[in-house]
């Protein structure tokens, strides 16, 4: 018995479309991640970009439990001494929803070339439309429970 791994041009990747509507931010980023990184494939190779490409409706109407809206906040600086700025979550989901999103399926990502190439297939949109239409996506099954 020998191993399969998947080469550069093994791999024939799927689109898949999500609307995030009422989700849970953490709990989406999670199955977006695993698809993103090709764990639901079976061709997943840890050292290769197996995943699919993954494209997200609606960012802006994600849902989030307690008190995350004022509690939770993102921080970046400026590189300049005393350029730390910070905003809540629910002035981020104002000014960018598409970027909380962004920044929670990157935590889950590897911090190398690999996870930035996987990254490169998320597409986030605030509203209903996305210019992906050609692709065909399907919609992404959220839960591993079988359906009956």
């Amino acid at each position: 018995m020998t191993t399969q791994s998947a080469k550069l041009g093994t791999v024939d990747r799927s689109w898949w479309i999500v609307d995030a509507d009422g989700q849970n931010l953490g709990r989406l980023a999670t199955v977006i991640a695993e698809t993103l990184s090709g764990k639901r494939s079976p061709w997943y190779t840890r050292h290769r970009d197996t995943g699919d490409f993954v494209v997200v409706v609606n960012a802006e109407k994600v849902a989030v439990t307690g008190n995350k809206l004022t509690q939770k906040k993102y921080y970046r600086h400026s590189g300049y001494p005393g350029g730390l700025r910070e905003r809540t979550l629910a002035e981020q989901l104002e000014r960018g929803p598409e970027e909380v999103l962004r920044m929670a399926v990157r935590g889950m990502l590897p911090k190398n070339r690999l996870g930035r190439a996987q990254l490169r297939k998320l597409k986030i949109y605030a509203g209903e439309g996305h210019p992906h239409a050609a692709q065909k996506p399907e919609p992404l099954r959220l839960s591993r429970k079988a359906e009956a």
